[in-house]
């Protein structure tokens, strides 16, 4: 049974950062396309970052609204994939999710991802 548990949301203020965690069972995190969704209230579920690392190397999709700002990392040896998310702004505020695609990264959109966490809520406040 393949479950994504994600933690490491909360509040903060603008120009603050959080470290987003998302522990994987039932799957391996290395070789399969692993992502970051968001979603705020009232909004489609977007993409904020794909990638797939293979061998040490990374192979990423930055969302434009993160570039610079947020970067990924994961541990494979504890099945963990990491969100640093830098110099928040107050339209970062939603509920992240993490998800895992079965196969090679393609495009950025939650309806090509097969799992998904329950999400934790990262709220930034101005």
């Amino acid at each position: 049974q393949v479950q994504l548990v994600e933690s490491g949301g909360g509040s903060v203020q603008a120009g603050g950062s959080l470290r987003l965690s998302c522990v994987v069972s039932g799957y391996t995190t290395s070789d399969n396309c692993m992502g970051w969704f968001r979603q705020a209230p009232g909004k489609e579920r977007e993409g904020v970052v794909h990638w797939r690392e293979s061998d040490g190397t990374y192979y990423i999709y930055y969302a434009d609204s993160v570039k610079g700002r947020f970067t990924i990392s994961q541990d494979n040896a504890k099945n963990t994939v990491y969100l640093q998310m830098n110099n928040l702004q107050p339209e970062d505020t939603a509920m992240y999710y993490c998800a895992v695609r079965s196969r090679s990264c393609r495009n950025l959109l939650s309806s090509e991802f097969n799992y998904w966490g329950r999400g934790t809520q990262v709220t930034v406040s101005s």
